[in-house]
């Protein structure tokens, strides 16, 4: 059973007629997502890759059954998209801008408060769930169905360690992007918990990195539930110079707080287990997994 994305999953694109949005929609569209339309103000009526175009989300998803949807919305824009979203009460949106401005996501989180949404995002590379379905800008190619489950904040990283796990013989269940800014939707702890209640996931990795505390956070989650299943970390970071932001708007070390040294400590004491480097991601698991077993 994946999270989030099934066969079921019936995708509204806001933001489709763009460049982004049309190069990413067609090849969700060739992996097997279903997409169902398209959102842009002003082009309702039209039709773009063969699917309906509607100026506002309500009424795409009263016609096409929508349940989710991807935002490829410019960052001046994208809270309002977002919130446009959350007010259809569409129960899936992934946002996949970079850099939407702190003050709008406060907003879109006020606007979460008591939703039906799920937002996943900002500055998420989206969901993949193999042989399935993508939500999102993932490269695909080197990931196979299987049982583990990887939530990260880190795209390219992502990558690197669904290949190493299909490499290990081991396939993916669901990943989930959790998204680089400072302020985004469902964290670390709470795609944790979703896998590890998941009867098709076996294994979870957590790919952190410095700043913010989701990884303390997880930490204090793991260390009062002690599951039975394998939770493997790799946190970068561990040379990140103070108080200089690294990649990701949210990858910001502040003295004392959010860096790669802290956050491996506490996950460590919680019974984590962690990838001593990024290229050993795949034995670490394989490893956590014989050992269960």
């Amino acid at each position: 059973m994946a999270v989030f994305l099934n066969r079921d999953t019936r995708v509204l694109c806001q933001g489709m007629t763009g460049w982004a949005g049309t190069h990413h929609v067609a090849r969700m569209m060739e992996y097997g997502t279903q997409v169902v339309g398209g959102i842009t103000p002003g082009k309702g009526g039209r039709s773009h890759l063969n699917l309906p175009v509607y100026d506002r989300v309500a009424d795409a998803q009263v016609e096409t059954g929508a349940n989710a949807s991807i935002v490829f919305v410019p960052p001046p824009n994208a809270a309002a998209a977002m919130i446009e979203a959350i007010e259809a009460e569409l129960p899936l949106v992934v946002a996949v801008t970079e850099r939407v401005p702190t003050l709008d996501m406060v907003r879109v989180r006020a606007a979460l408060k008591g939703a039906r949404t799920i937002l996943v995002g900002a500055n998420s590379q989206g969901i993949l769930v193999p042989g399935v379905g993508k939500l999102g800008v993932m490269a695909t190619g080197s990931e196979r169905p299987g049982g583990v489950g990887i939530v990260s904040r880190s795209a390219s990283l992502t990558s690197e360690v669904v290949a190493q796990i299909t490499a290990a013989g081991l396939g993916q269940s669901t990943t989930i992007g959790v998204g680089g800014d400072p302020i985004h939707g469902i964290g670390m702890r709470e795609c944790l918990e979703l896998l590890l209640a998941d009867v098709d996931t076996q294994a979870v990795v957590l790919i952190g990195e410095i700043g913010g505390t989701e990884e303390e956070e997880v930490a204090e989650y793991v260390a009062g539930l002690r599951p039975s299943k394998p939770v493997i970390a790799l946190i970068v970071g561990r040379e990140a110079p103070l108080e200089r932001r690294m990649g990701h708007a949210g990858a910001l070390t502040l003295r004392g707080r959010g860096d790669a040294a802290g956050k491996i400590k506490a996950l460590e004491s919680a019974g984590v287990r962690i990838a001593p480097s990024a290229h050993l991601v795949g034995e670490t698991v394989r490893q956590a997994l014989a050992g269960r077993g």
